[in-house]
Protein backbone atom coordinates (compact mmCIF):
# COMPACT_ATOMS: atom_id res chain seq x y z
CA UNK A 1 0.00 0.00 0.00
CA UNK A 2 2.90 2.77 0.93
CA UNK A 3 4.36 1.92 -2.53
CA UNK A 4 0.91 2.91 -4.16
CA UNK A 5 0.28 5.79 -2.31
CA UNK A 6 3.97 7.01 -3.17
CA UNK A 7 3.36 6.31 -6.57
CA UNK A 8 -0.53 8.06 -6.77
CA UNK A 9 1.28 11.17 -4.55
CA UNK A 10 4.62 11.23 -7.03
CA UNK A 11 3.12 10.04 -10.68
CA UNK A 12 4.31 13.33 -12.42
CA UNK A 13 7.34 13.27 -10.68
CA UNK A 14 7.79 9.24 -11.88
CA UNK A 15 6.86 9.97 -15.53
CA UNK A 16 9.40 12.98 -15.84
CA UNK A 17 12.06 10.83 -14.47
CA UNK A 18 11.20 8.00 -17.43
CA UNK A 19 11.22 10.95 -19.62
CA UNK A 20 14.76 11.96 -18.63
CA UNK A 21 15.84 8.88 -18.59
CA UNK A 22 14.82 7.42 -22.32
CA UNK A 23 16.44 11.07 -23.86
CA UNK A 24 19.79 11.06 -21.62
CA UNK A 25 20.20 7.45 -21.73
CA UNK A 26 20.06 7.88 -25.70
CA UNK A 27 23.00 10.04 -25.77
CA UNK A 28 25.37 8.59 -23.74
CA UNK A 29 23.89 10.79 -20.23
CA UNK A 30 22.90 9.17 -16.67
CA UNK A 31 20.25 12.73 -16.37
CA UNK A 32 21.53 13.65 -13.34
CA UNK A 33 21.17 17.26 -13.67
CA UNK A 34 17.66 16.80 -14.91
CA UNK A 35 16.56 14.65 -11.62
CA UNK A 36 18.01 17.38 -9.76
CA UNK A 37 16.15 20.08 -11.11
CA UNK A 38 12.95 17.76 -11.18
CA UNK A 39 13.42 16.88 -7.39
CA UNK A 40 13.65 20.50 -6.07
CA UNK A 41 10.21 21.39 -6.98
CA UNK A 42 8.95 18.51 -4.94
CA UNK A 43 10.19 20.23 -1.58
CA UNK A 44 12.78 17.35 -1.04
CA UNK A 45 15.63 18.50 1.62
CA UNK A 46 18.39 18.91 -0.93
CA UNK A 47 20.72 16.42 0.57
CA UNK A 48 18.23 13.55 -0.55
CA UNK A 49 17.89 14.99 -4.20
CA UNK A 50 21.75 14.85 -4.81
CA UNK A 51 21.83 11.36 -3.89
CA UNK A 52 18.86 10.26 -5.35
CA UNK A 53 20.28 11.81 -8.41
CA UNK A 54 23.49 9.59 -7.95
CA UNK A 55 21.74 6.77 -7.90
CA UNK A 56 19.73 7.56 -10.69
CA UNK A 57 22.49 7.84 -12.62
CA UNK A 58 24.17 4.73 -12.08
CA UNK A 59 20.97 2.61 -12.46
CA UNK A 60 20.88 4.39 -16.28
CA UNK A 61 24.80 4.32 -16.99
CA UNK A 62 25.12 1.14 -16.30
CA UNK A 63 22.76 -0.05 -18.90
CA UNK A 64 24.23 1.85 -21.49
CA UNK A 65 28.16 1.14 -20.32
CA UNK A 66 26.91 -3.07 -20.72
CA UNK A 67 25.73 -1.81 -24.50
CA UNK A 68 28.78 0.40 -25.28
CA UNK A 69 31.41 -2.58 -24.08
CA UNK A 70 29.42 -5.18 -26.39
CA UNK A 71 30.03 -2.47 -28.89
CA UNK A 72 33.69 -2.45 -28.57
CA UNK A 73 33.20 1.66 -28.42
CA UNK A 74 35.65 1.28 -25.41
CA UNK A 75 38.93 2.66 -25.16
CA UNK A 76 40.35 1.72 -21.39
CA UNK A 77 43.71 3.41 -22.37
CA UNK A 78 42.17 7.23 -23.40
CA UNK A 79 39.93 6.56 -20.35
CA UNK A 80 42.02 5.56 -17.48
CA UNK A 81 43.31 8.41 -16.78
CA UNK A 82 39.83 10.21 -16.90
CA UNK A 83 38.37 8.05 -14.38
CA UNK A 84 41.61 7.48 -11.97
CA UNK A 85 41.73 11.32 -10.81
CA UNK A 86 38.05 11.69 -10.74
CA UNK A 87 37.16 8.86 -8.52
CA UNK A 88 38.82 10.43 -5.21
CA UNK A 89 37.85 13.67 -6.21
CA UNK A 90 33.90 12.73 -6.39
CA UNK A 91 34.63 11.50 -3.20
CA UNK A 92 36.00 14.38 -1.73
CA UNK A 93 33.33 16.21 -3.34
CA UNK A 94 30.55 14.53 -2.22
CA UNK A 95 31.77 15.58 1.41
CA UNK A 96 31.20 19.17 0.69
CA UNK A 97 28.20 21.17 2.09
CA UNK A 98 27.07 23.27 -0.56
CA UNK A 99 24.44 26.04 -0.47
CA UNK A 100 21.34 25.25 -2.80
CA UNK A 101 20.55 28.06 -4.40
CA UNK A 102 24.18 29.02 -5.65
CA UNK A 103 24.42 25.71 -6.54
CA UNK A 104 22.00 26.08 -8.90
CA UNK A 105 22.54 29.34 -10.74
CA UNK A 106 25.99 27.81 -11.09
CA UNK A 107 24.71 25.11 -12.54
CA UNK A 108 22.63 26.66 -14.72
CA UNK A 109 24.95 29.23 -16.21
CA UNK A 110 27.65 26.45 -17.05
CA UNK A 111 25.73 23.84 -18.93
CA UNK A 112 23.82 27.28 -20.65
CA UNK A 113 27.58 27.82 -21.96
CA UNK A 114 28.07 24.01 -22.47
CA UNK A 115 25.35 23.54 -24.65
CA UNK A 116 26.12 26.50 -27.13
CA UNK A 117 29.73 25.49 -27.42
CA UNK A 118 28.50 22.21 -28.51
CA UNK A 119 25.79 23.36 -30.72
CA UNK A 120 28.27 25.78 -32.47
CA UNK A 121 31.29 24.13 -32.63
CA UNK A 122 32.40 22.36 -36.28
CA UNK A 123 33.74 19.47 -37.03
CA UNK A 124 33.01 17.49 -34.12
CA UNK A 125 32.13 14.47 -36.11
CA UNK A 126 35.50 14.42 -38.25
CA UNK A 127 37.97 12.61 -35.80
CA UNK A 128 41.35 12.93 -36.76
CA UNK A 129 43.13 9.70 -36.36
CA UNK A 130 46.19 11.82 -35.67
CA UNK A 131 44.33 12.62 -31.95
CA UNK A 132 44.04 8.69 -30.85
CA UNK A 133 46.99 8.95 -28.38
CA UNK A 134 45.88 9.60 -25.09
CA UNK A 135 47.27 13.08 -23.70
CA UNK A 136 47.37 11.66 -20.23
CA UNK A 137 47.72 15.40 -17.88
CA UNK A 138 44.72 17.05 -19.98
CA UNK A 139 42.90 14.01 -19.27
CA UNK A 140 43.64 13.64 -15.73
CA UNK A 141 42.87 17.29 -15.10
CA UNK A 142 39.57 17.40 -16.79
CA UNK A 143 38.72 14.42 -14.60
CA UNK A 144 39.67 14.96 -11.51
CA UNK A 145 38.57 18.77 -11.86
CA UNK A 146 34.61 17.51 -13.46
CA UNK A 147 35.03 14.89 -10.67
CA UNK A 148 35.07 17.18 -7.68
CA UNK A 149 32.33 19.59 -8.75
CA UNK A 150 30.14 16.05 -9.81
CA UNK A 151 30.63 14.61 -6.40
CA UNK A 152 29.80 18.37 -4.52
CA UNK A 153 26.85 18.52 -6.37
CA UNK A 154 25.22 15.54 -7.11
CA UNK A 155 25.51 14.87 -11.04
CA UNK A 156 27.46 12.21 -13.13
CA UNK A 157 29.73 14.94 -14.85
CA UNK A 158 29.18 13.45 -18.25
CA UNK A 159 27.22 16.55 -19.30
CA UNK A 160 30.53 18.46 -18.54
CA UNK A 161 32.50 16.08 -19.95
CA UNK A 162 31.29 15.50 -22.82
CA UNK A 163 31.44 19.10 -24.38
CA UNK A 164 35.27 19.82 -23.27
CA UNK A 165 35.69 15.97 -25.14
CA UNK A 166 33.60 17.15 -28.34
CA UNK A 167 35.39 20.52 -28.88
CA UNK A 168 38.75 19.23 -27.94
CA UNK A 169 38.19 16.53 -30.97
CA UNK A 170 38.74 13.66 -28.23
CA UNK A 171 37.66 11.19 -30.56
CA UNK A 172 34.29 10.06 -32.61
CA UNK A 173 31.27 10.78 -30.96
CA UNK A 174 30.16 7.44 -30.35
CA UNK A 175 32.97 6.71 -28.75
CA UNK A 176 32.71 9.75 -26.88
CA UNK A 177 29.06 8.66 -25.33
CA UNK A 178 30.88 5.57 -24.58
CA UNK A 179 33.54 7.85 -22.64
CA UNK A 180 30.71 10.05 -20.70
CA UNK A 181 29.27 6.73 -19.52
CA UNK A 182 31.69 5.28 -17.88
CA UNK A 183 32.68 8.13 -16.32
CA UNK A 184 29.15 9.22 -15.15
CA UNK A 185 29.25 5.62 -13.61
CA UNK A 186 32.17 5.71 -11.46
CA UNK A 187 31.68 9.18 -10.27
CA UNK A 188 28.24 8.51 -9.31
CA UNK A 189 29.25 5.73 -7.23
CA UNK A 190 32.27 7.59 -5.68
CA UNK A 191 29.70 10.66 -5.29
CA UNK A 192 27.02 8.57 -3.25
CA UNK A 193 29.55 6.85 -1.25
CA UNK A 194 31.13 10.64 -0.14
CA UNK A 195 27.55 11.97 0.73
CA UNK A 196 26.90 8.13 2.49
CA UNK A 197 29.68 8.06 4.70
CA UNK A 198 28.31 11.75 6.27
CA UNK A 199 26.89 11.42 9.30
CA UNK A 200 23.41 13.54 8.39
CA UNK A 201 22.77 11.42 5.73
CA UNK A 202 19.70 10.75 5.01
CA UNK A 203 17.28 9.70 1.62
CA UNK A 204 13.61 8.74 1.44
CA UNK A 205 14.30 4.98 -0.16
CA UNK A 206 10.22 4.46 -0.01
CA UNK A 207 10.59 7.01 -3.15
CA UNK A 208 14.13 6.39 -4.25
CA UNK A 209 13.25 2.73 -4.93
CA UNK A 210 10.37 3.84 -7.37
CA UNK A 211 12.29 6.05 -9.02
CA UNK A 212 15.37 3.96 -9.77
CA UNK A 213 13.00 0.97 -11.15
CA UNK A 214 11.52 3.85 -13.61
CA UNK A 215 14.70 5.27 -14.14
CA UNK A 216 15.87 1.39 -15.07
CA UNK A 217 13.46 0.95 -17.85
CA UNK A 218 13.58 4.04 -18.97
CA UNK A 219 17.01 4.05 -19.60
CA UNK A 220 17.31 0.36 -21.21
CA UNK A 221 14.79 1.77 -23.77
CA UNK A 222 16.72 4.75 -24.57
CA UNK A 223 20.33 3.16 -24.84
CA UNK A 224 18.85 0.79 -27.46
CA UNK A 225 17.32 3.59 -29.35
CA UNK A 226 20.62 5.80 -29.39
CA UNK A 227 22.18 2.24 -31.14
CA UNK A 228 19.32 2.21 -33.48
CA UNK A 229 18.47 5.39 -35.20
CA UNK A 230 20.83 8.27 -33.82
CA UNK A 231 23.61 9.65 -36.32
CA UNK A 232 26.79 11.11 -35.12
CA UNK A 233 25.34 14.27 -36.20
CA UNK A 234 22.41 13.89 -34.27
CA UNK A 235 23.71 12.52 -31.51
CA UNK A 236 25.39 15.88 -31.05
CA UNK A 237 22.45 18.10 -31.46
CA UNK A 238 20.20 16.12 -29.40
CA UNK A 239 22.72 16.71 -26.46
CA UNK A 240 23.48 20.24 -26.64
CA UNK A 241 19.37 20.49 -27.16
CA UNK A 242 18.99 18.78 -23.72
CA UNK A 243 21.78 20.65 -22.09
CA UNK A 244 19.98 23.77 -22.72
CA UNK A 245 16.87 22.64 -21.61
CA UNK A 246 18.09 21.54 -18.63
CA UNK A 247 20.41 24.84 -17.97
CA UNK A 248 17.04 27.45 -18.90
CA UNK A 249 14.94 25.45 -16.52
CA UNK A 250 17.45 25.85 -13.35
CA UNK A 251 17.86 29.73 -13.99
CA UNK A 252 13.97 30.37 -14.92
CA UNK A 253 13.39 28.91 -11.08
CA UNK A 254 16.70 30.34 -8.96
CA UNK A 255 16.87 33.53 -11.11
CA UNK A 256 13.27 34.74 -11.61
Amino acid sequence: MLILENFLQYWHIILLFFTVAVLYSSVGFGGGSSYLAILALTGIVFTQIRATALLCNIVVVSGNVLLFLHQKKVNFKKIMPLILCSIPLSFLGGTVKINQQFFFILLGFTLLFAAITMWLSKQIVAFNEKNKNPKIIRNASFGGIIGFISGMVGIGGGIFLAPLLHLTNWDTPKKIAATASIFILVNSIAGFIGQYSMPNFVINWNLTGILLVTVFIGGQIGSRKSYNFFTPIQLKKATAILIAFVSLRILYKYIF
